[in-house]
């Protein structure tokens, strides 16, 4: 039996893990953290939290959010059995609406799915179509002329030429109104994967809206779901018992690797620092499953003496960014909106959701002191921005960091009289301790050339353009050692528990094959592409091999949008009298 080292815990590794032990392998998982598995995704304990009997308050690293786009990390899900004879699949819940909160104005709110029924319908095309949002018609018009470009573009272009465009550029934000680059250009870099419009790649970000769009569009697809509990009980926790219990795999914690030692170009062993020493790990093959900032320094001068193109993990490293999560405990279940708000005012790019009202199963008074009620999850992700407190979330202390994020919440939302947030309902709040605070300033190795107060252990990151081709493989040209990670080239190309699950695949197929396994591969799956324009991507393709740009054509399916687009203004203006 083959043994494999996966060196990494988080999503990628745990589904490398899964992969290969369903197949047979034996696989062994040194994992960084001490005691906490699922890297990146995990919720934790609030330290000091519980008392009398009751568990500790549950806080998390950052966003959850399992769109309806995703195949990878969904189909894995529904093979880890819990409770109820049930899958993690089956914890997952589909939110409602979608709310912008915005600075003295009264929030903004629309469906996270297609109408299901006339209520639904009416209550979309009130808000959607009859909500002043500041924008102009030649905004909006050109807005959607600039993503009806993305849907009906060629893959090579896309590629090969929008991934060289900022999204910024591409959308010429200068050109426009502040509402229009906050709400339209910003707000999708900014909230959702913690990019800056303006270095942020078209290609990434504009396969991303578009499978949204398209699953918003779909009656049969729940477009943004959440876990029905804190995520290590509704899915991580499952999943560790799943593998070490069931599968066999052996799990270790407090294990940082060090060093890659080869032999005859490959992996000989790999040093491992664990429990206050240095241990050597041998097995046939090797899976990193390490963030890019933690792969970077593993790709030394004999690594690359073998394969030169891992040089590119170097250059991809500082593509890096914050993205990081602020719990605040209520004394009463404030639930704000049936779904994720986004803040699109807000300096440092917050968005939260009201989790108790997703968790119908969960007894809060059983958790902290007891007096718990609601809870905010938000996160902050633009940390650099100068915030109402005159100072970046880098360069405040945690007090600090709270006061402010409360300050931007409360201005977003209290404009509205349904939402009465205040500081008096705080009962607690909880910062994710990825994020270390020092009382003097020091270099910040992961944002170069920025000296905070601050450092976060554990970056994103972001589809910087021109920064695809830098993308590694699964495998290498050392033939044992193989990469699963978010940094991986994936089709869904984006720092996301489904890219770090679908790499995960890659890699296990690549060893499949390497050994000689006669097991079967795993699924992979592309991003979706509505048949109905594939005529119209057909015709970009032969425009783009002759040399020649995109081209709006009056089509007979481009008249058809545009007529049901004006067919849903009128209905609009029916609903509100507008």
């Amino acid at each position: 039996m083959k043994k494999i080292i996966v060196l990494g815990g988080g999503v990628a590794g745990m589904s490398a893990a899964h992969e290969l032990a369903e197949r047979g392998f034996s696989v062994e998982v040194y994992e960084h953290k001490e005691n906490y598995c699922g890297g990146k995704a995990r919720s934790v304990d609030v330290p000091d939290t519980g008392s009398d009997g009751r568990k500790p308050l549950p806080g998390e690293h950052g966003f959850r959010f399992f769109p309806g786009f995703y195949k990878h990390v969904t189909d894995t899900m529904k093979r880890i059995p819990v409770t109820g004879n049930r899958t993690a699949f089956t914890n997952l819940v589909p939110t409602e609406t979608i709310t912008l909160g915005r600075y003295d104005k009264k929030p903004f709110r629309t469906l996270a799915h297609f109408p299901k029924n006339i209520a639904e319908a009416e209550f979309l095309v009130k808000n959607l179509f009859g909500s002043d949002l500041g924008l102009t018609r030649e905004e909006e018009v050109f807005f959607g002329r600039r993503i009806w470009q993305l849907m009906t573009s060629c893959k090579e272009r896309r590629v090969n030429e929008y991934e060289g465009l900022g999204w910024w550029e591409y959308l010429q934000a200068d050109r426009f109104s502040k509402t229009y680059q906050t709400l339209l250009v910003e707000g999708l870099t900014r909230t959702l994967v913690a990019a800056k419009a303006k270095t942020a790649s078209t290609k990434t970000g504009g396969d991303i809206f578009l499978q949204l769009i398209y699953n918003t569009m779909n009656p049969f697809v729940d477009v943004d779901r959440v876990l029905n509990a804190p995520t290590n009980e509704a899915w991580l926790t499952p999943w560790f018992t799943y593998l070490t219990e069931k599968l066999g795999v052996k799990y270790h914690f407090s294990s940082t690797v060090k060093e890659i030692k080869l032999k005859d170009r490959k992996i000989d062993r790999v040093l491992v620092q664990t429990g206050g020493k240095v241990i050597e790990v041998e097995g046939d093959y090797y899976i990193f499953a390490v963030p890019i900032e933690r792969m970077a320094p593993l790709i030394s001068d004999e690594v690359l003496d073998v394969d030169g193109t891992l040089e590119t993990i170097k250059q991809l490293a500082p593509s890096v960014s914050w993205m990081n999560g602020l719990q605040i405990y209520l004394k009463e279940d404030l639930k704000i909106s049936r779904g994720h708000v986004i803040c699109s005012d807000s300096e440092w790019a917050i968005t939260c959701i009201s989790q108790p009202q997703f968790w119908p199963d969960v007894a809060l008074e059983n958790y902290g002191d007891g007096t718990v009620k609601g809870i905010l999850s938000v996160d902050i992700s633009d940390w650099f921005a100068i915030g109402n407190n005159g100072k970046a979330a880098c360069d405040c202390t945690k007090e600090e960091i709270y006061d402010e994020v409360l300050f931007q919440l409360i201005k977003s939302l209290n404009t509205d009289a349904k939402i009465p947030l205040t500081k008096e309902m705080v009962v607690d709040w909880f910062l994710d301790s990825d994020i270390e605070i020092s009382e003097k300033p020091f270099p910040d190795t992961i944002t170069p050339g920025h000296s905070t107060y601050s450092h976060n252990r554990e970056p994103l990151l972001v589809n910087r353009v021109n920064t695809w081709s830098l993308r590694p493989e699964p495998y290498t040209n050392i033939e044992n050692m193989f990469l699963a990670s978010d940094y991986v080239k994936t089709n869904t190309d984006l720092a996301t528990m489904e890219g770090a699950n679908e790499a995960a695949r890659k890699a296990v197929n690549a060893i499949i094959e390497a050994s000689g396994s006669n097991k079967k591969m795993c699924k992979i799956w592309d991003l979706h592409e509505p048949f109905i324009l594939a005529p119209l991507r057909r015709a970009d393709k032969k425009r783009y091999d002759k040399g020649l740009p995109w081209h709006h054509k009056q089509s007979a399916l481009t008249s058809a949008f545009l007529f049901i687009t004006h067919l849903f203004a009128k209905i609009a203006r029916l609903f509100t009298g507008k």
